[in-house]
């Protein structure tokens, strides 16, 4: 068929938009219409066919394509054919693409931490510090001393309430999860971000391992390496033992490391015997141990503990009977400090411990020689005179030291009260013991011969420029020497000082148990030179167990953890350092100081005892020392500063309380008599004085003017006493008082000078040189100027 010119021209013009329309991928066909206007085979294209149609044409929807409402019909169904489940399941899929790439992020951190550690072959658990466990002469405990304050107990020996307790608020899936509870930090996390009580997502292996091996900073790093610690604890050890490691570890608040070291802390007895009410206490502390501790904060801790309660509860560890039984409790009060005077001699236990083993590096079992019922005794007879009287007499603090005849320390007291004060007044401290120290003085005079009815004038006397004066500056003429002592005469004491010899005194007195240096001079009589009260009850216990030094200890055995015996004291075979006559005759004459003379405070009912009583100048400290035939005992009272006391003499408030302690001491013993009670030590026959022949008129005459014709014993005074920079405690302004915690005696890291003398009435003080080598053992004789002069 011919194509008209017309007709070809349309028909390139088709086959260029064939070409053209070819390109989208989709088939054009040709359309002939039906009706011919001009010719009636043309061939004809719409302008939507062409290439360049009409821009103003109207394009005619094709039959191909779906119509607007069925396009929206069709969202429509495929909408309600997806339903509420898309979006879910868009979230899900997002979160298992976040929650790969968050796994990928922490394994990356975990392995980055993880390779800033040591190898896991090298980790181990670290040593618990060392514990010293010091138990009484029954096996009781006194104290533990270490860097945790108590023992370490297996899980087993502990009051069940503990463990509970703890994992009733601590860690409730300890026994399922491996280390890390996810379910628990999720808790947490979703808490503390709506606000709600903010809660710590650790577990108790997690709290372990930061306690053993991390440092308490809060990093995201020493969080990753919490959790691989916890997990390789988990699989090293049970779940009991973690729990075990974790209650003995754990700090309580209070310097109190472990449920032991808490359980005495606060209660005053052992883990062992905590009941519910003090366990829920105990696992409240954990929180935050500082600020809820029962020492700071009794109410927040009570507080926390019924919380605790709640939570056990909760768990089924208890019922709500015993939840009441528990709250009806009254209270835990709880000292700011360790409490109670036998931490005076736990403290002394562990400076001899170092003495004698040097540093602690493992548990240790110190046996000791202290009574617990005679210490309790012992604090309590002192701590009711100084809180009824004390006040009013100015004094507020007391010693003592008791201990038998082998020098075992059966109590000691250190003070008033250990948790104001752990300064030891009984070991540490120096005073003078006044009077307390003629004892020594008389039994240095025996051993020269001089005897207990030997005559001696109770006078004024001069050595130098001092001039000793009695207590009640009163002078009695001849008296015997028994009398003297019994009376505390200082005239009769400081005579026989410069007859005996000062340093033939100072020699008795290191021998019998003083190892303070003591100065050989005139004053030595009156107790002068300062002694802690542990050496001078020492020293006094010879004249109880028949002449034998007496040294003082209080550590019995140490013993480590397996049973092995690291030290024993032996104290069997102790030197003689006084005959049994000079026993016996002391004996003799210082039970007349108790049955009459100025320790009758201190008479017992069935027991023959001994002492002596010592005051120091203007009242300054007061003591009494005495023994039975199995206890010897010193006390003192006074005060820390140095301020005078009202009027306290040894015989006063120390005698009172020596008579208390010692009768509570000796309840259920059968009395029995001193030493040398019944005879057979008799003395060597007493120094013949020489004789002087007849006193005639010309010796008399001669004898008017001193130095003419009778003999002077006495060393002449130097020109000007220098006293160096000692000030008398007599001349001491008001206020200014020594305190005898950091006071050091006025010899100490010197080469003499002065002592201040004790029990003196006024005068000068002597020299240190006075009466140091005056030693003839001969009487000064009276002349006629002496009569007229009243000396």
């Amino acid at each position: 068929m011919e194509l008209s010119v017309g007709a070809g021209k349309e028909y390139g013009g088709y086959r260029r938009g064939m070409a053209a329309k070819g390109k989208s991928r989709q088939r054009v066909e040709p359309s002939f219409e039906d009706d011919r206007d001009d010719v009636e085979d043309d061939l004809r294209l719409d302008a939507d066919d062409r290439i360049i149609g009409t821009r103003n044409a109207k394009r005619p929807p094709k039959s191909r394509k779906p119509t607007k409402t069925a396009s929206r019909g069709k969202r429509k169904q495929t909408r309600r054919s997806r339903g509420i489940f898309g979006p879910v399941r868009s979230l899900v899929y997002w979160c298992i693409v976040l929650g790969i790439w968050a796994a990928i992020a922490v394994g990356g951190l975990v392995l980055y931490f993880g390779a800033q550690m040591p190898a896991a072959s090298s980790w181990s658990i670290p040593d618990r510090p060392p514990n010293i466990k010091i138990v009484s002469t029954d096996g009781s405990v006194i104290a533990n001393r270490g860097a945790t304050g108590g023992e370490a107990l297996a899980l087993e020996e502990m009051s069940p309430f503990i463990p509970q307790a703890v994992l009733a608020i601590e860690d409730r899936r300890f026994y399922s999860h491996f280390g890390v509870d996810p379910l628990g930090l999720t808790r947490a996390f979703i808490n503390n971000i709506t606000g709600q009580p903010i809660q710590g997502g650790s577990t108790i292996t997690q709290q372990l391992a930061k306690n053993l091996f991390l440092s308490p900073e809060r990093t995201f790093e020493r969080k990753i390496q919490e959790v691989l610690l916890a997990v390789w604890l988990e699989t090293k050890f049970s779940k009991d033992q973690i729990l075990a490691m974790y209650l003995n570890r754990v700090f309580f608040g209070s310097n109190a490391y472990g449920v032991e070291a808490a359980s005495r802390r606060y209660f005053n007895k052992s883990a062992r015997e905590v009941n519910l009410g003090e366990a829920a206490l105990l696992a409240g502390l954990l929180k935050a141990p500082s600020r809820l501790s029962p020492a700071r904060d009794p109410q927040a801790a009570e507080e926390r503990a019924q919380i605790v309660l709640g939570a056990m509860q909760e768990e089924d560890y208890v019922t709500e009977d015993e939840i009441k039984t528990a709250m009806s409790q009254p209270p835990t009060k709880a000292r700011s400090y360790w409490s109670g005077a036998e931490h005076y001699a736990a403290d002394m236990v562990m400076d001899e411990v170092r003495k004698l083993l040097g540093e602690v590096k493992q548990d240790l079992l110190v046996e000791t020689t202290i009574d617990l019922t005679l210490e309790r005794t012992a604090e309590e007879a002192l701590t009711d005179l100084l809180e009824g009287e004390g006040g009013k007499l100015n004094a507020s603090q007391a010693a003592l030291v008791s201990m038998d005849a082998t020098g075992a320390i059966r109590a000691l007291v250190g003070g008033k009260d250990y948790a104001q004060s752990q300064f030891n007044r009984a070991v540490t401290a120096k005073r003078q013991p006044g009077s307390a120290f003629k004892p020594f003085v008389y039994a240095a005079a025996l051993e020269a011969g001089i005897r207990p009815d030997s005559i001696r004038s109770d006078a004024p006397v001069r050595i130098g420029k001092w001039t000793p004066e009695n207590y009640d500056q009163k002078y009695r003429g001849d008296v015997t020497i028994s009398s003297a002592l019994s009376q505390s005469l200082n005239t009769i004491a400081a005579q026989l000082v410069m007859e005996v010899g000062p340093a033939e005194v100072v020699s008795l007195a290191h021998r019998m148990g003083i190892e303070q240096e003591l100065q050989p001079n005139a004053s030595i009589a009156l107790g002068t030179s300062e002694v802690p009260l542990v050496e001078l009850t020492a020293a006094y216990a010879p004249f109880m167990n028949g002449g034998y030094k007496a040294t003082p200890h209080i550590v019995r055995r140490v013993l480590d953890t397996d049973g092995n015996v690291l030290y024993e004291g032996s104290y069997d075979n102790p030197p003689r350092v006084l005959s049994e006559a000079i026993v016996a005759t002391m004996n003799s004459m210082m039970t007349r100081v108790i049955q009459e003379g100025t320790g009758k405070a201190a008479r017992l009912d069935d027991w023959q005892a001994a002492g002596k009583s010592g005051t120091t100048q203007s009242f300054r400290d007061a003591l009494f020392v005495g023994y039975t035939s199995i206890m010897t005992t010193g006390i003192w009272f006074g005060n820390d500063d140095g301020t005078p006391m009202k009027k306290v003499t040894g015989g006063g408030l120390p005698a009172r309380a020596w008579k208390e302690y010692m009768t509570a001491a000796h309840t259920g013993y059968s009395p029995t008599p001193l030493f040398g009670s019944h005879g057979g030590y008799d003395l060597p026959p007493a120094v013949v004085e020489p004789e002087t022949g007849p006193t005639t008129i010309g010796d008399i005459i001669s004898n008017v003017i001193p130095g003419m014709g009778g003999r002077e014993v006495y060393p002449e005074p130097p020109a000007d006493p220098v006293y160096g920079d000692v000030t008398p405690p007599g001349d001491l302004p008001s206020g200014e008082y020594r305190d005898y915690r950091e006071y050091r005696g006025p010899y100490d890291g010197s080469d003499g000078g002065p002592v201040p003398p004790a029990d003196v009435g006024g005068g000068p003080i002597p020299p240190g040189d006075v009466g140091s080598t005056a030693s003839t053992g001969q009487r000064r004789q009276t002349t006629l100027y002496d009569l007229i002069m009243g000396q």
